[in-house]
């Protein structure tokens, strides 16, 4: 039988520290309540317990969610509903997370506690949300509303991301296209040239230059891409890098407009659920801040958690930043006057919603002429300038 090391508290506090042959674990945890004894760690002595690896998919972290809340309305016990997800989580990563959690909650800790040491698989939202609910005695009812909002903003995050997915494989095939052109159909134009010794037009002998350049020099541009990368990504990582980025991606045409209100979108589902669920508002700020996505609006919500704290408003800083559009502020202001901020919230996302859904069709409209414009001319300009001086050699003739 293996032997058990353990850590536990006595009625008094004092904190006692031992081993112990056992069948496994569960038979330990059974001894030491018995002797009245609060558990604060238990270990088998020939191994360390394994940190979880690997990745965590919202997905699964969202069949998590709705599985638990499920269990617990059922009235199964929080440990006992933790330990079959445990068993039947698909994703070994997030199994090896909520056996973690099962041994933290047996051991004493609240379930916001043991979920909050695993910050891959966890956000501060879902932490400050589940606390919420074991202190309201409502935890089913905030983990079916956490699965909600992580559905729609997974949605809205995928939705973003696939308008980035068609010109991003256009932009790749048209890469690899125009290297062909390069490599191997320019030099048969450079040979023929060469033979009867023409006096080449300027943009023919740019283009001559560009394959002998990728052959040679291609080490180059990969050098110069990712010394160019790493110097882009040390900007963004200063304070003052990631502002000036994330105000000029909200300035620019169409794209802006998709990135501001997905923002908007996000910060007001986000702030509307943790008001619903009893967060108070200077805590639900400062998480909604957090996962904002974007400095200047960031900046614009720690503005109205100021605001709020020296007893103002919430909507007069956040017009003060100019990021949000006009109506958002006056349905939040309606909100606080009323006191239906977390409903107001939630319809604005509802709406917002929408408008990230014609926002991305209208970025992909605009895209495909402005992609096809960019290929015919750089493609045309290759063709052009490989065919001027044939132009001229038939000039000649005649």
């Amino acid at each position: 039988m293996p032997n058990y090391s353990y850590t536990a508290r006595d009625q008094k506090g004092a904190i006692t520290t031992d081993t112990m042959v056992a069948g496994n674990r569960a038979d330990v945890i059974q001894q030491l309540r018995k002797r009245r004894l609060h558990i604060v760690k238990i270990e088998e002595a020939s191994k360390s317990r394994q940190k979880p690896v690997g990745a965590i998919a919202m997905r699964d972290v969202v069949i998590f969610t709705r599985q638990f809340s499920t269990m617990i309305n059922a009235g199964l016990p929080l440990v006992q509903a933790l330990e079959i997800l445990s068993k039947q989580t698909a994703n070994k990563a997030l199994a090896a997370v909520a056996r973690e959690v099962v041994f933290d909650v047996e051991s004493g800790h609240t379930v916001a506690d043991a979920l909050a040491k695993h910050p891959k698989a966890f956000s501060d939202l879902y932490v400050n949300m589940v606390a919420a609910g074991e202190a309201g005695g409502i935890l089913d009812t905030i983990l079916m509303r956490l699965a909600t909002f992580m559905e729609k903003n997974d949605a809205l995050m995928r939705k973003v991301k696939s308008a980035m997915v068609y010109p991003s494989v256009i932009f790749a095939v048209a890469a690899m296209a125009i290297s062909v052109l390069l490599i191997f159909v320019i030099p048969v134009f450079q040979n023929m040239f060469a033979s009867v010794n023409l006096v080449l037009p300027l943009p023919t002998r740019i283009v001559i230059l560009l394959p002998e350049i990728l052959k040679q020099g291609w080490w180059m541009f990969g050098v110069g891409g990712y010394v160019g990368f790493l110097g882009f990504k040390r900007y963004v990582a200063t304070p003052n890098g990631r502002l000036q980025v994330d105000k000029l991606l909200l300035n620019l045409p169409v794209l802006g407009d998709l990135l501001r209100k997905s923002a908007v979108s996000r910060f007001t589902r986000t702030l509307g659920t943790l008001l619903s669920s009893g967060v108070s508002i200077l805590d639900g700020l400062e998480i909604t801040a957090k996962t904002a996505g974007n400095r200047v609006i960031q900046d614009a919500i720690m503005a109205s958690r100021s605001s709020i704290a020296g007893g103002d408003t919430i909507a007069a800083p956040l017009a003060e930043s100019r990021v949000f559009p006009p109506m958002v502020i006056s349905m939040i202001a309606v909100g606080e006057q009323t006191g239906g901020l977390d409903e107001m919230l939630t319809k604005i996302a509802d709406f917002y919603d929408d408008e990230v859904d014609a926002a991305v069709g209208g970025l992909l409209a605009l895209l495909e002429p402005l992609i096809v414009i960019c290929l015919g001319v750089v493609v045309g300009g290759l063709v052009v300038a490989m065919y001027l001086p044939i132009f001229d050699m038939i000039n000649a003739v005649q």
